[in-house]
């Protein structure tokens, strides 16, 4: 981005024949970024602002390029990922705040945003730039006033989709720098876990405008051949037949679908799994320990990725170290209380992820804040809010707290020297704003309500409701809507299991109706229909003491 300096103004010359002319030569804005209608930085009060700006301009690329050389080659990064240090930790942070401080300089949007915020600029504070986020901030701003200059680059730029619970897709623009620099961070990432020699992936994620299954093919071309299949068993198992055992497959998946190809390939008389290399990289919602374990009977290794449509599908992933930590959780309650507090019963999934790429926060409220460390990022992400609830530590303290026991640290590094990441942990729990994550859509509170209530009969009987994934035998998960009857409400069986299908009719209807993401999946899997209704009566099942509550609880804790 170029530079621009201030222009000294002079005044025109007088003549007493003749009135002085108007002033063509008005300053030059203090930033080439109110060319274009933007407010200026933010926070500057001093008169050395200007020469403050040219300073954190100069040395803010300085920085983020040398952050950057680390993705030059696939193996740059897999050495990083392997000698990450913490204080590796404290130049990501720095990082951070130096791209926080160019948006401040030349994205108007963000001016802005720090200008409501009544920002100040303080040297090294990250975390006083307030936090970003979908609602306050992606949709209060059109899409070229959130990118760099306010300028948006079409040559090579990439819109993905995702829905919201309103119905109205978001569209996140990737630029042709940005892509290259997901594609290297799933390079480095892929082929730490799975090498590169004669790797064919299978993309089995829905295709179409969903930003995980586009992105995941183009950048799975860089490493490996690819086919984009999306969830069709048929055209998989063709495709396995036709190229027969000579390459390494990774199936790039929703969870459920790997058990699906597992099921389909036991039942092919010409397959033979002991002469084929079969391994699975999933996404899109959590997956349980208990599927893992089904499909790694035929599966060689099978690891869950991180991301968000309107961040990055590289966010985090897991490694044999990470799975350790969160089936070690599981057996072990010592395990769970020295990473999580004696007071946290639940079990996360666990990643490793990458500072130096993307920098995670946890605020007051236990959410994870995340800022994308490069000015490669056509629309910068700067301390948004996910919405998801996590923990994160580095590598030191999560071995420090196994100390109780030294076996326990022994089987850490015997894990850890699979792949050797030395990367810091997130503990993710899911997302904090009560929606459920179900074959790649997001199932929304207030799209559950609308349905329930959509031509049923039955509507003056409910009370409420809330949300749970169950798993429903075979490792297969589904989602579950449990629905309170009002207090007093006297229906039999008979009305109770009409409810129940008028309920589950109209919940498929309207989220079909509402969500791309969940019509593309209904379309290519009909099993995504199959959500359970169960109905209670007042104050009792999972509602039972929640009548004292103000605000209504939509998920069913764990």
């Amino acid at each position: 981005m170029p530079q621009s300096h201030p222009q000294r103004a002079t005044e025109p010359r007088a003549h007493a024949e003749r009135p002085a002319r108007p002033r063509r030569d008005h300053p030059e804005p203090a930033h080439p970024r109110q060319r274009h209608g933007g407010p200026g930085p933010a926070g500057f009060r001093r008169p050395d602002s200007r020469f403050r700006q040219w300073v954190l301009r100069t040395s803010s690329r300085a920085v983020t390029n040398i952050s950057e050389l680390y993705r030059v080659h696939p193996a740059i990064w897999r050495w990083t990922a392997r000698h990450f240090h913490p204080g590796l930790e404290r130049f990501a942070r720095l990082n951070a705040w130096m791209i926080c401080q160019m948006a401040n300089l030349d994205v108007p949007a963000y001016q802005k945003w720090l200008r409501e915020h009544d920002f100040v600029f303080r040297w090294w504070k990250l975390d006083n730039y307030p936090e970003t986020d979908k609602r306050g901030y992606v949709t209060r701003y059109s899409e070229d006033e959130r990118c760099w200059n306010g300028e948006i680059v079409t040559i090579g730029t990439v819109v993905d989709e995702s829905s919201g619970s309103s119905g109205t897709p978001f569209n996140w623009m990737r630029g042709k720098k940005e892509q290259r620099t997901i594609h290297s961070n799933v390079a480095g990432y892929v082929t730490l876990l799975f090498g590169s020699k004669r790797l064919f992936c299978l993309n089995a994620f829905s295709m179409g405008a969903w930003a995980t299954g586009t992105n995941t093919g183009q950048a799975m071309s860089k490493i490996a051949m690819v086919k984009n299949t999306g969830p069709d068993l048929d055209k998989i198992v063709d495709t396995i037949r036709h190229f027969g055992p000579r390459f390494t497959y990774l199936v790039a998946a929703y969870p459920p679908f790997l058990k699906h190809l597992r099921d389909r390939l036991d039942q092919e008389e010409w397959f033979d799994w002991s002469r084929y290399r079969m391994n699975g990289f999933v996404g899109g919602e959590a997956m349980t320990e208990g599927l893992r374990d089904y499909v790694e009977e035929r599966f060689g290794r099978v690891y869950s990725g991180y991301g968000a449509s309107d961040l990055t599908i590289g966010m985090g992933g897991e490694s044999d170290v990470s799975v350790w930590l969160r089936r070690s959780m599981y057996a072990d309650d010592r395990v769970r209380a020295a990473l999580l507090g004696p007071d946290e019963t639940r079990i996360p999934m666990v990643f490793q992820y990458n500072p130096i790429e993307t920098y995670l926060e946890i605020n007051e409220h236990d959410e994870v804040v995340v800022t994308l460390n490069s000015t490669a990022i056509m629309s910068p992400k700067l301390r948004y809010n996910i919405g998801d609830e996590g923990r994160i530590a580095t590598f030191p303290e999560v071995y420090a707290a196994l100390a109780f026991d030294p076996e326990l640290q022994r089987a850490f590094h015997r894990a850890f020297a699979v792949q050797r990441m030395k990367l810091p942990f997130l503990f993710l729990f899911g997302r904090k704003d009560s929606t459920i994550s179900y074959m790649g859509a997001n199932l929304y509170p207030i799209d559950v309500e609308n349905g329930l209530y959509r031509d049923n009969p039955f509507a003056p009987s409910i009370e409420s409701f809330k949300l749970a994934l169950i798993e429903v035998g075979d490792h297969e998960q589904r989602p579950l809507v449990h629905v309170q009857l009002r207090s007093g409400a006297s229906l039999d069986a008979a009305h109770r299991e009409s409810l129940a299908v008028a309920a589950k009719r109209g919940v498929v209807s309207h989220l079909a109706s509402v969500s791309r993401d969940f019509a593309q999946s209904l379309e290519e899997d009909a099993s995504t229909a199959d959500i359970r209704v169960e109905v209670h009566d007042f104050d009792t099942g999972p509602f039972a003491g929640g009548s004292t509550k103000i605000k209504n609880v939509y998920v069913v804790e764990s």
